[in-house]
């Protein structure tokens, strides 16, 4: 490769499905770089990510690692985001401030579908990647096949970077396609040099060929050169790849195994030579680096016993500790900053453009903040998919579960809670049930609490088809004064979506008009909780007849009636249950449509449309109309349809009559609950 410079410190966020070997990559670039004396072991729970208890209990990455080291002079920052797809939403933070992401890929062609989503989202924002396959040492499959079945999700060309060097089927180093030297792996040290098999030469040679074809297609000189059968040389050739990598035209291939630090030193000499600078990735993301300091907070965590911590990438100036900037409009003093490397952190006292460092204990800050005055776009959170309704298990903690809902949701933006009156729940909602399960797990281990969760009470309704009048008199004789309220209701359904209307046709002031508004509470309290359980929609009651008496009557009296006449009327006016249905948009691979038809089918749901997905070669979308009450793990279904990929977004649509058995089930454990609550 040319020769470089040094450069300002870089970030790359290392990215790829569950069980891809992210968190072994991480270890073994910084055990190559010196930054490590000895690798950790996931499977112990060792190793620089993934040593949070959530982490070790689940076996997998549950939260972004951040860990720095230097290579060859040049400082590197590698963010290391979970796999499973609950937790997607760190990657989407993490490649907010990369330079370059590493797509780290298992080596089983068939698992090759799990990595659409993330590459189509690359390619959406033009994030320039590469593309490593790992665990080669226990490979059962050829490259050719894996790399195949990956074109197959990748809308950019996949350019080999190196071929295998293979010896009694296994692969045993590598040929570099631009300098076209061989490679035997070592294992623990660095690969050493060796004469190219003669066996090599052409499947060499061919491989290099069509590199530098790929690479013409998108230069124009590279191209000249090909056309006037003129040999590129290797400068020329580091230099395409550089900026078509850059420019994301190209995704670079590359391959190892990061347990046997096989193809660590590969990687990291290509991403030093290609990976792009900080200012191109603030121009892609619209930060501009001429105002003076530009730092983004891409995310926030709240570690036992350390306080807020907010992560930023620089872009732009100098940021020092225990000094004033500007978040917007408001003014913060930025009082201590921490080099960060997993759980280890060391205090600092400036970081220059292009670093990552953690900002400690400034509540004013929050993820997403862009500091030094500017505005940039940040993307909106994950669209939730699964709920849980929560509660303490002691009143008494109702304060402290706000405060560590308030961390959570902070920490996490694909989190969010909301308050439900209609239920009179507090639903947690997120991206899958292992998330949940984790959030109320931080929530125990860090904060000593015991939270009680179940699925969410679905918000049913009830409304009436036919009329009734009714009569209701109150009358109460007590020390004193008594009580007295007469009325005549007329009820009757009203206009789908109408709501509660109330009249009055009094004459000849049988009722005063000051006992309307007492009539109407009572109307309003008697909806609240209908014949069937639930609260009644879209009723008209007219008050036309009734009686007072001058002395006993009063307000409350004529509530009390009102309420009784209700209670007797609203049976007789065939009520009938009312559950709200939900609009579900459903995204997944056009070969597992069918079957996600069929599971929406089971649900209850009414497919509307079904069309190829807009940009996404090979997927589908399906439009369907689904019960709350049958979207509990529609999730989950989905994703274990679709090899994880599937997914979401839910919106309410409108409330739909139901009846017959399932009906008959509801009111039946609406009953009990409601016995319950009695006793």
């Amino acid at each position: 490769m040319p020769g470089r410079t040094q450069s300002p410190p870089r970030c790359a966020a290392i990215v790829g499905p569950y069980g891809s070997g992210k968190t072994s990559l991480l270890e073994a670039l910084l055990f190559s770089t010196g930054a490590l004396e000895r690798k950790g072991d996931v499977t112990a729970g060792s190793a620089v990510g993934d040593r949070a208890p959530e982490a070790r209990k689940h076996e997998m990455g549950v939260e972004m690692n951040v860990a720095s080291t230097t290579y060859l002079g040049d400082h590197w920052t590698f963010l290391d985001c979970p796999g499973a797809v609950d937790f997607t939403q760190d990657s989407h933070l993490a490649l907010q401030v990369a330079d370059v992401a590493i797509v780290v890929v298992g080596p089983d062609p068939d698992h090759a579908l799990t990595l659409a989503p993330l590459l189509h989202s690359l390619d959406e924002q033009d994030i320039p990647h590469v593309i490593f396959i790992n665990k080669i040492d226990v490979a059962t499959h050829a490259m050719r096949e894996v790399l195949a079945a990956v074109r197959e999700v990748s809308q950019r060309p996949l350019v080999m970077r190196e071929i295998p060097l293979i010896e009694r089927g296994e692969i045993t180093g590598f040929i570099d396609l631009v300098s076209e030297k061989a490679w035997h792996y070592r294992r623990g040290r660095h690969s050493e040099v060796v004469k190219t098999p003669i066996d090599a030469v052409g499947p060499e040679k061919a491989a290099r060929e069509a590199l530098i074809e790929a690479l013409a297609d998108f230069d124009d000189a590279l191209l000249e050169q090909i056309v006037e059968d003129i040999l590129p040389d290797p400068e020329t050739i580091y230099k395409s790849l550089a900026q078509e990598l850059e420019d994301d035209l190209v995704v670079p291939v590359f391959f190892g195994s990061a347990t046997e630090d096989n193809g660590i030193t590969r990687l990291l000499k290509a991403l030093r030579h290609e990976t792009p600078l900080h200012e191109h990735t603030a121009a892609r993301v619209g930060i501009e680096t001429d105002q003076g300091l530009a730092a983004r907070v891409f995310k926030t965590v709240f570690p036992s016993h350390v306080g807020k911590l907010s992560y930023v990438r620089v872009f732009a100036g100098e940021l020092e500790a225990g000094t004033m900037v500007m978040d917007g409009e408001e003014e913060l003093r930025i009082g201590t900053l921490h080099a960060v490397q997993g759980e280890q952190r060391d205090r600092t006292k400036q970081a220059v453009a292009g670093q990552v460092v953690a900002i400690g204990r400034v509540d004013g800050l929050h993820t997403g903040d862009l500091l030094g005055g500017q505005e940039a776009d940040w993307p909106y959170p994950l669209h939730p998919v699964f709920q849980l309704a929560i509660e303490t298990s002691k009143s008494s903690d109702e304060v402290k579960l706000s405060g560590a809902l308030k961390r959570l949701t902070e920490e996490d933006p694909s989190l969010s809670v909301e308050q439900r009156d209609e239920t009179s729940e507090l639903v947690l909602m997120g991206q899958g049930e292992i998330h949940l399960q984790v959030a109320l797990e931080r929530m125990a281990n860090r904060n000593n609490l015991k939270v009680l969760s179940h699925p969410p009470h679905v918000a049913y309704r009830e409304t009436i088809r036919s009329s009734a009048k009714q009569h209701g008199r109150y009358k109460r004789q007590t020390g004193g004064h008594g009580q007295f309220g007469d009325v005549h209701l007329s009820v009757m359904p009203n206009d789908a979506g109408a709501g509660l209307h109330f009249e009055e046709k009094i004459s000849g002031g049988v009722v005063p008009r000051r006992f309307f508004p007492g009539v109407q509470k009572g109307v309003e309290e008697s909806i609240r909780r209908g014949p069937l359980g639930f609260p009644v929609m879209d009723v008209k009651v007219t008050l036309f007849d009734g009686s007072h008496h001058s002395v006993d009557s009063s307000e409350e009296a004529f509530k009390m009636a009102a309420i009784m006449a209700m209670r007797e009327a609203l049976p007789k006016c065939k009520p009938v249950l009312l559950e709200p249905i939900f609009q579900v948009t459903l995204d997944v691979p056009s070969a597992h449509a069918a079957r996600i038809q069929r599971i929406v089918a089971t649900h209850r749901g009414q497919i509307s449309a079904y069309t190829s997905r807009l940009d996404w070669p090979g997927w589908d979308r399906i439009t369907a109309l689904l019960p709350q009450s049958e979207m509990g793990k529609l999730i989950l279904e989905v994703r274990s349809m679709t090899q994880g990929v599937g997914s979401f977004q839910a919106r309410y649509d409108h409330l739909n009559e139901l009846s017959g058995r399932l009906a008959e089930e509801v009111v039946g454990l609406r009953a009990k609950a409601l016995e319950g609550v009695r006793r």
